[in-house]
Parts: C-alpha cells; structure tokens; sequence
C-alpha cells in the first residue's frame, strides 16, 4: 500500500476511535487522528527508501539501519522450517501486533516520564510523518488544532497535553496496526500475527483470498481505494455527518412545504 494511503487509513482509524479512547473535543480528535496518520507510516522504516526512513535524514536514515538489522536477526533466529528464504527485513518485525503493542506502550512510559514536552515531540513527529505523505494542507489543519487546544485549555495546556499521555500510545499503536492491516490487502500480505505459528511459518503473510487482494499504487488503490477513504476522511470529522444530515434534512423539509402550498 503507498504511503498516502497508509496515511489516510490511519487519520480514518484514528477519528474512529477517538471517542472510544476518551478524546471528548473537536481539537483533540484532529490532534489524535494526525498522530495516528503519521504513525501509519512508521512500519515502513524498515524501507531505506521509505518516507519514514528519509524523513529527518541520516536521523531517520540510522534509525532505519537499525530497525532492518534488528529485523533481520530476529527473522534468523525464529523463522520456521516453511518461511522465505529471506532476510527478513522488509515487511517483518515492524509489521506486526507485537511491534504495534510494543511501541504504544513504549510511547506511553516515554510521554509520562517525559512529560508535556514529550508529548508534544511524538505529535509533531507524528504530524511531519503525516504531512508528507498527504501534503502541506495538514498543517495548518492540525496546526490549527493545536492552537484551538491550547486555546481552550488556557492556562492550562501543558496540563492538558500531560493528561493525554495514555492517549497517544494508543494512537501510535493503532497507526501501526493499521498500517499492517493495509498491507495485509495487498499481494505480498503481512505477517502481523508474529510469533504466532501459522502452517509451519513463523512469518506467516496473512492476505485475503486472491480475488480481495490488489497490488501497491496500481488502478484499484488509487482509482478506489484512496478515493473512498478521502470521503470517509471528511465524514469521520466529529460533526459533520450530523451538519450534512440536518442540511439535507433541512432541504428535505424546504421541499415539502413548498409542495404543500
């Protein structure tokens, strides 16, 4: 799946379960969904060519270098007697459940020990991630939302963003795991449920049956598939389902009158 779209997943996913996970405002849901949009796209760091891995530089650029070695040894040491002969970098630890949880909850001891400052480097880390994948529009949205926070929490803020520590690992965990549901569409599929054994594998790609499967940046991901989560994108936003049904409602009603007299 290409990276905008792994992007644009996440923002739906993250706006989806915003409200399960405690988020009560229109600020913080934007705040939560970019988060979770950006971190769609983390898995990908085990890719040297990936925008995660280029992102920030030789920062990103290392940090990668040191995901697909971790990768690779670990695929070694724990590949079954079916699995690819392989090195098991690309599409493997970064692309599973355990690496989602892992780094939520990594996410999580990180912001509390941390504090608000440290919740604000995973947003705008997030948000970087986000943005270069969907394009400059999202800053000044989110950006927005930001400031609408800090706004509203005055002179609260760094108290609020402390608050929402738990919140953001689950944003990142959820973006990852999402990231790993994308991929599992596609031809390659994805072994996310690692270390679980699966038919010999240890590695075991899960992927739909072959006629629900569709190849990376080809007609099916951009002619439907990005098309149908850009409108879900916009949906998703707290209140604006409930806008456009009152709006038709109203339209509706107009309508009826009109007929009436």
């Amino acid at each position: 799946m290409m990276g905008r779209t792994h992007a644009l997943t996440g923002w739906c996913a993250g706006l989806a379960v915003a409200p399960f996970a405690g988020v009560t405002t229109l600020a913080q849901a934007l705040v939560f969904a970019a988060t979770t949009a950006g971190f769609a796209l983390l898995p990908d760091l085990d890719h040297p060519g990936a925008r995660a891995s280029k992102l920030l530089g030789p920062l990103t650029g290392g940090l990668s270098w040191l995901l697909r070695k971790a990768s690779a040894w670990l695929y070694a040491v724990t590949k079954g007697p079916r699995d690819e002969r392989g090195k098991g970098t690309h599409r493997h630890l970064s692309h599973t459940l355990l690496f989602a949880v892992a780094l939520g909850f990594a996410t999580s001891a990180g912001t509390e020990a941390g504090g608000p400052w440290a919740v604000a480097g995973v947003v705008l880390f997030g948000l970087l991630l986000a943005e270069d994948a969907l394009g400059d529009w999202l800053l000044p949205v989110s950006g927005g939302a930001v400031v609408w926070w800090v706004y509203e929490n005055n002179p609260n803020a760094l108290a609020e963003l402390d608050a929402v520590t738990g919140l953001l690992g689950v944003a990142v965990a959820l973006g990852c795991f999402t990231h790993c549901l994308g991929d599992a569409l596609t031809e390659s599929g994805c072994p996310f449920l690692f270390p679980l054994p699966i038919a010999g594998e240890t590695w075991y790609e899960l992927r739909p049956p072959s006629w629900l499967r569709f190849r990376t940046g080809k007609g099916f991901e951009n002619g439907f598939v990005f098309p149908a989560f850009a409108v879900l994108a916009v949906l998703l936003i707290p209140g604006v389902w409930t806008a456009m049904v009152g709006f038709v409602q109203d339209i509706l009603g107009g309508t009826a009158v009109e007929a009436d007299s």
